[in-house]
């Protein structure tokens, strides 16, 4: 601040003083701190007016000057410019930085041909997808919602793409070495499940071949198995999640491959990739097979996963005879009082240790080239814990009376029908076939309701199983490490919901690649954010707090601060960085922001 002495009124000398300041563009500015008055009547007060208000000038510090700014807002009426900045993404460039993705990308610079600033661009994909999800091109156009100074071209952006895509491997480490410490990561358990991603675009990706004919790469994105029977090619994400929720790895694999086929070679490479010791696998009961089951435990010939255990789901109806009646029998149940999301329950369980008989595919190469498959049964000791809820129940039988009404349906007006649309209904009509090439159906005039199926199912309406290779753990200990695995459900729901993952809007492999990559990177972000507040907000509040803090510019290079949450009054607290003051200068909220 300075001492500003200019002529005013008919000659007279007016005194005030002057503050200058650079805009948002770098441009030197000035503006009035505060008026003095006129020479002539100041001094009849003092000696020297000049000399004294020149030596206040050099007294006043930077927050005097602030607060001399702030008290003249608050004596008017304020005009808030309509373009406000988002200021909650400092929370989120703070783990960025605590993750060393800053340091890491600046390293990769010096070896890379480019005029960009990759981590500037990286930057920005990770903000954007957290705080404001939506397809690159639009990313770009909206990055001067934030403070930083994003100067590169959306070619740029789209470029530097190419460049990610080959991270991947290093910083899905960097991240783990980084927080398996600072965060307490947990591997005991490692949770495992895969899900899919739809493309809007009408044909299945390419193979690529060598000129030999040797495949070099699939295609990622193909038709294939999706929950909610898109007809559009999807790409599969094979996702690991540590006990504590907070994921470790991911994969890409084409959309037309079986999801059971991943769970094995994934787990081989990240326990070597991260050099796990043991861990017990959790996974969806979809992901499990004989094979899969006997690798994790150990027991197979190949010896592949060596003292690792497993925890899986089983389908009570999908079992044999004989587990079937154990499950109905009433002998050996017991039933505990537990607490379930902090409410009282009643937990009525039953388990046994059982030699389980399961068939294994094995190839005899010494017999053809190509060697012929063989099926080779194995015997092997789980525990097997099945337990009966009320809840479980009632969700049964109400998704099956949907089914069946529209199985009625289906039988009186089978015209309205095909294969696809019949889907879920067709389990429960009798004499149902389909014209192979139409889909539709083809014989209409005998169709009935399988009234047998349906008492059979309801026997079991409410009983859950679950087993597992630990033998020593109690059947409580067994459901509450099951039950992590809605975690890892979750965290694809928040993948497609509040990242808005899917449809992905881009095309080339590489583009994909790197999407993907800016997606797993900012689902570890949110997930640490949800450990830093102690789990106790979810990841839907913590962007919605983070979303909402924004800066308004209220006067030159003044901006008010709006929206401070208890999320954001909690993120200041841990992180210190004096969120809390209503007004800032444009300096002190790139000093909190480390420019």
């Amino acid at each position: 601040m300075y001492l500003k002495v200019c002529p005013a009124y008919k000659g007279k000398i007016y005194l005030s003083f002057v503050q200058g300041y650079r805009d948002e563009d770098g441009k030197v500015k000035q503006k009035t701190i505060k008026k003095i008055g006129y020479l002539d009547d100041l001094k009849k007060i003092y000696d020297d007016p000049i000399a004294h208000f020149k030596e206040e000038a050099k007294r006043t510090n930077a927050d005097d000057i602030t607060k001399l700014i702030i008290n003249n807002l608050n004596d008017k009426e304020l005009v808030l410019d309509e373009k406000q900045k988002n200021l909650g993404y400092i929370i989120i460039k703070k783990i960025y930085s605590e993750l060393g993705i800053d340091d890491f990308l600046k390293n990769k610079q010096k070896n890379i041909n480019a005029k960009f600033n990759i981590n500037k661009i990286f930057s920005l994909l990770i903000f954007s997808r957290i705080l404001s999800p939506t397809s690159k091109k639009e990313t770009y156009e909206n990055k001067d919602t934030y403070f930083e100074n994003f100067d590169f071209s959306y070619d740029d952006m789209m470029r530097a793409l190419d460049y990610f895509k080959d991270y991947k491997e290093e910083l899905e480490l960097l991240l783990w070495n980084k927080t398996k410490e600072l965060y307490k990561r947990d591997i005991s358990k490692t949770y495992y499940d895969c899900t899919n991603y739809y493309f809007e675009i009408e044909y299945n990706d390419n193979d690529k071949f060598d000129d030999n004919g040797n495949l070099i790469k699939s295609g990622y994105r193909k038709r294939g198995p999706e929950k909610n029977h898109r007809p559009d090619p999807i790409i599969e994400m094979g996702l690991l999640m540590d006990a504590s929720g907070i994921p470790i790895a991911y994969n890409l694999f084409p959309g037309n491959e079986s999801e059971k086929s991943s769970l094995i070679p994934e787990i081989n490479r990240l326990k070597n990739k991260f050099n796990f010791d043991r861990t017990i696998v959790v996974a969806d009961r979809g992901l499990n097979c004989s094979d899969n089951i006997i690798k994790i435990a150990g027991m197979s010939i190949e010896d592949s996963l060596k003292k690792n255990g497993y925890v899986y789901g089983q389908s009570v109806r999908g079992a044999d005879e004989e587990f079937k009646q154990w499950v109905l029998d009433e002998k050996g149940y017991k039933v505990d009082e537990i607490i379930d999301s902090n409410v009282k329950i009643l937990f009525k369980h039953k388990s046994r240790i059982y030699p389980k008989k399961m068939y294994v595919k094995r190839t005899d190469k010494g017999k053809t080239k190509k060697g012929n498959i063989k099926k080779q049964s194995i015997l092997v000791d789980q525990k097997q814990m099945v337990y009966y809820s009320q809840k479980y129940a009632n969700k049964q039988k109400h998704d099956r009376d949907m089914m069946i009404q529209k199985a009625k349906d289906l039988i009186n007006n089978p015209n309205k029908y095909t294969k696809a649309t019949s889907y879920g209904a067709a389990n429960y009509v009798k004499n149902l076939s389909f014209v192979g090439d139409t889909g539709e159906i083809a014989d209409k005039t005998n169709l009935l309701l399988d009234e047998e199926k349906i008492k059979e199912e309801e026997k079991f309406d409410g009983y859950y199983s679950i087993v597992t290779s630990e033998e020593k753990l109690s059947d409580i200990e067994i459901r509450n490490i099951y039950r992590g695995l809605s975690k890892i459900e979750e965290t694809f729901k928040v993948t497609k919901s509040e990242l808005e993952t899917r449809p992905v809007y881009v095309w080339t492999s590489e583009h994909i690649e790197a999407h993907f990559l800016t997606c797993f990177i900012s689902l570890v972000i949110m997930r640490l954010m949800e450990n830093k507040l102690d789990n106790k907000f979810s990841t839907k509040a913590i962007i919605k707090s983070l979303k909402e803090y924004k800066s308004s510019k209220v006067e030159n290079d003044i901006y008010m601060q709006n929206n401070y949450t208890k999320i954001i009054q909690l993120f200041n607290e841990l992180y210190n960085l004096n969120l809390n003051k209503k007004y800032m200068t444009l300096s002190k909220i790139k000093k909190i922001l480390n420019f």
